[in-house]
């Protein structure tokens, strides 16, 4: 399998005990993969040792760098700076909680050859059941709406070829984000294909996407990427 080059990033909001070891781990599964990488942490104003730690990696390795966002502007803007500054041929990314093993990546690179996006859909979910049954829900609106017939939208273990990014405008700035990429990237005619990968507990830290704030806002930005299709 070729080797390509490589971008892993993942955002952050308050994952002081997380995301030393997601970094550990993501450099650990890169220098695997490739031999040309780099490794990108999206601090998206965190109000605890988040950037410090972060800071401190990435003055330790020179293959880490730092995104710093000085307030929370949200789960797509964390997203999207992440992708806007890639500089690799492909970008990977998860997030930084720990849910995922980046190693799992191998599993992923083999379908890149043949298709534009993997998307690595959890096939034992370990999230509460309200968070399960309301992503089932959005999930089945959102493949109604875009034809997109993807079974995990929104799973934060996805691979992209970076030309992709370079032909799609991004505005979403929360939870829409992934359906946004996925339906802008089909109707240019990007393929996209899905590979199983494991889900574990969270362990440390806690989980943000089930406010409501969250939700209504993710309602609201799909109204507006209806209506520009």
């Amino acid at each position: 399998m070729r080797k390509y080059p490589l971008t892993i990033f993942f955002p952050c909001y308050n994952e002081e005990q997380n995301v030393e070891k997601v970094t550990h781990d993501a450099m650990a599964a890169a220098s695997q993969v490739s031999d040309d990488y780099e490794i990108i942490i999206v601090n998206d104003g965190s109000k605890d040792r988040t950037a410090e730690i972060a800071d401190k990696l990435a003055g330790k390795y020179p293959q880490v760098r730092v995104i710093h966002h000085e307030i929370n502007k949200g789960y797509g803007a964390a997203l999207q700076s992440g992708f806007r500054n890639a500089r690799k041929e492909l970008i990977f990314y998860t997030d930084g909680d720990g849910q995922f093993k980046v190693e799992e990546i191998k599993n992923l690179l083999p379908h890149i050859e043949k298709h534009d996006i993997v998307s690595g859909y959890r096939i034992r979910r370990q999230d509460p059941l309200h968070r399960r049954v309301n992503a089932f829900m959005w999930g089945a609106m959102v493949n109604m709406l875009f034809k997109l017939n993807i079974s995990d939208v929104d799973s934060a273990f996805k691979l992209y070829k970076k030309e992709i990014f370079d032909n799609i405008t991004l505005t979403a700035q929360g939870a829409l984000i992934d359906t946004e990429i996925l339906a802008k990237a089909k109707s240019k005619g990007y393929t996209i294909t899905e590979v199983g990968v494991n889900h574990y507990p969270r362990t440390a830290g806690s989980q943000t996407g089930a406010k409501l704030s969250v939700i209504l806002k993710a309602f609201i930005e799909l109204y507006k990427l209806k209506r520009s299709f």
